[in-house]
């Protein structure tokens, strides 16, 4: 009924008496209408025609990075048709900012493991979002159980109000308001791995070797919090990969013994299901094997490559200049909706990295002749084998990072490039002298 609705608002926008349409895609923050289109956000750049007929009807594009939205006509009559199955509304890099429904009560710090530098400035952290900001503190049970802080007696009061859990083990996903990471680019990716869904906003501190994902300097982190809190600050909406691998049961006996469903057993097939979020990559590579990997990759149920070499990457936008940048793909900023395919060191001279849309599904499977397994890691973590009958589907999830930003998600990032990567970074041309550019002009 829903969609017939949706059919009968699309065929009258053409009508001057239709007042305005509502588009369900973007979750209810904009009507669009003819003679008065209403915007979520003053001043909004549009793109403005004249159609054939009714030239005093106006068209606008929203800053979807999607594409135009809700309605595009082509022609008198011809339009998109509404897709209900979103897979995410990405705004425009300039208009994510942090906002607070209530005001945040509780902080999740994430401290790099077996890291001495970093006991000084995880105390000073904790002490004031405690003491100064009266806030819950939960970390990880093992970061406590460092002796360095065991025997601190000064840290003493401040350690037993701290709230711990246990990876694996404990689900935080319903109790932290926002993130704080200590560390490198791998305190941010194991933050990620610990919310399977909506992921609260983190605020990611350089205190590592590399930092191209964690753009805060520690030296005044007061102020930096406090704005935080206060929701004084702009997002970048970091997609992920939704994986789920399916793997066919070794043992017929246990399966149907043990019917159980998601990350355990299939109870329709008998199959193992693992399902996981990615926020940099899923490499398939051939593991062990002096053999060449040889593996079949899907796109929406169309066979599109095989990919015979050392393996294939899988990766976000964010994981762009991770190992796919290593690997010869181009770096591609994380506001862009879409997912990078890229070999690893391929037996063909023609297979270049490409990158597909987000939200299209990619499914890999050992070919028929492939002559050994593959491997395959998430974000480094949880490395698998995989064998004949097996399978890895990738889409973009519906639960991207939110990571806070320093000044914007532009800056940011080309910051990080210079900073971190020297992107672009050579010696430059000297210039001529000034009196071989006047000899050439009285020449």
């Amino acid at each position: 009924m829903e969609m017939e609705k949706e059919k009968m608002s699309v065929s009258k926008e053409l009508s001057p008496d239709s007042a305005s349409y509502h588009c369900s895609a973007c979750h209810g923050d904009e009507t669009w209408s003819y003679n008065h289109p209403i915007r979520g956000r003053a001043k909004s750049r549009s793109l403005s025609a004249s159609p054939a007929l009714g030239s005093t009807k106006e068209f606008r594009r929203t800053r979807s990075l999607h594409g135009p939205c809700p309605v595009t006509t082509f022609g008198p009559k011809a339009c998109v048709l509404q897709n209900p199955q979103t897979i995410m509304h990405i705004q425009d890099p300039a208009s994510q900012r942090l906002t607070w429904n209530k005001s945040p009560k509780s902080v999740l710090v994430i401290k790099k493991i077996r890291d001495a530098s970093l006991l000084q400035p995880f105390k000073e952290l904790c002490m004031y979002l405690m003491e100064e900001n009266n806030m819950i503190v939960y970390v990880e049970k093992k970061v406590l159980e460092d002796p360095a802080i065991v025997s601190d007696e000064s840290f003493g009061p401040v350690k037993k109000k701290f709230c711990t859990f246990r990876e694996d083990y404990d689900d935080i996903s319903n109790q932290i308001d926002f993130i704080i990471c200590l560390g490198g680019d791998g305190t941010l990716l194991y933050a990620s791995s610990l919310f399977q869904g909506s992921v609260p906003p983190v605020m990611a501190f350089h205190l590592g070797s590399l930092g191209f994902l964690t753009p805060f300097n520690f030296e005044n982190f007061q102020s930096q919090v406090n704005q935080v809190i206060e929701g004084n600050a702009a997002v970048i909406l970091r997609s992920r990969l939704k994986v789920r691998v399916v793997k066919e049961p070794r043992d017929k006996k246990r399966a149907i013994h043990n019917g159980l469903s998601e990350n355990g057993l299939d109870p329709e097939g008998g199959k193992q299901a693992m399902q996981y979020q990615v926020l940099n990559e899923v490499v398939i590579d051939r593991g062990p094997s002096s053999y060449l990997s040889n593996v079949d990759v899907y796109l929406d149920g169309h066979l599109i490559t095989t990919v015979q070499g050392d393996g294939v990457i899988v990766s976000t936008p964010t994981g762009s200049t991770a190992y796919a940048a290593a690997a010869g793909a181009s770096m591609v900023h994380p506001n862009v909706p879409a997912i990078m395919v890229t070999p690893i060191c391929p037996h063909s001279l023609s297979f270049r990295p490409i990158v597909v849309p987000a939200g299209v599904e990619l499914k890999i499977m050992l070919s028929p002749e492939a002559r050994n397994t593959a491997w395959v890691s998430f974000d480094g973590r949880k490395r698998q084998e995989i064998r004949h009958g097996d399978s890895i589907s990738i889409t973009t999830s519906c639960y991207p990072l939110p990571s806070i930003c320093v000044c914007d998600p532009v800056s940011d990032w080309f910051e990080s490039l210079a900073q971190c990567l020297h992107w672009n970074v050579r010696k430059k041309q000297a210039h001529f002298p000034e009196d071989e550019d006047q000899d050439e002009e009285d020449s």
